[in-house]
């Protein structure tokens, strides 16, 4: 069976590399990223409300009633889609924007509740500190191909640049 990996190519890294001289380095020293994605929305709710049956119970009888429309939600803007989405028990703004990102393959999903894309975003900008006013100018720099972009910052969280570090993590230390 083919993994479904999200989708992006030189189009989006070369225009997050004009946009920004630092992510450029970090995307050049990392390469093309693979990240495997769900194929499918059902899935890919199920698998993101913790296994919990009756959240899961919950969203299948209002997928079977037609009281939740999977077909809707790709229709919708990333807004009404995470808010759709994060309506059900079992799922919050964090989850649903992790299924646009990763069954939807939206292509602008930055997530100010991830810790590990603050942490990157923070290693790369040398922060201690990342106000959400500052989160979101990287997001309307970085946009429209935010969701590139936050797979870099993942990369650079999980250590794929040796050396580099979390200024938010040497100020605890101090």
């Amino acid at each position: 069976m083919k993994t479904l990996c999200f989708q992006y190519g030189e189009k989006e890294t070369e225009y997050l590399k004009s946009k920004d001289k630092k992510l450029a380095a970090v995307i050049d020293q990392i390469g093309h990223i693979e990240r495997s994605c769900y194929g499918d929305l059902f899935e890919a709710v199920v698998n993101s409300i913790w296994k919990k049956a009756d959240y899961i119970m919950e969203f299948s009888e209002k997928v079977n009633s037609g009281a939740f429309s999977l077909n809707a939600i790709y229709n919708m803007s990333d807004e009404d889609a995470i808010a759709a989405l994060s309506s059900l028990k079992g799922v919050g703004v964090w989850t649903a924007e992790m299924i646009l990102l990763f069954c939807l393959q939206r292509p602008n999903i930055f997530s100010f509740g991830d810790l590990a894309i603050l942490r990157g975003v923070r290693m790369v900008y040398r922060h201690k500190e990342l106000s959400k006013e500052r989160f979101e100018r990287y997001r309307k720099r970085l946009s429209p191909y935010c969701s590139t972009a936050s797979l870099y910052f993942w990369a650079v969280a999980g250590g794929a640049i040796p050396g580099l570090t979390d200024p938010a993590a040497e100020k605890k230390r101090r």
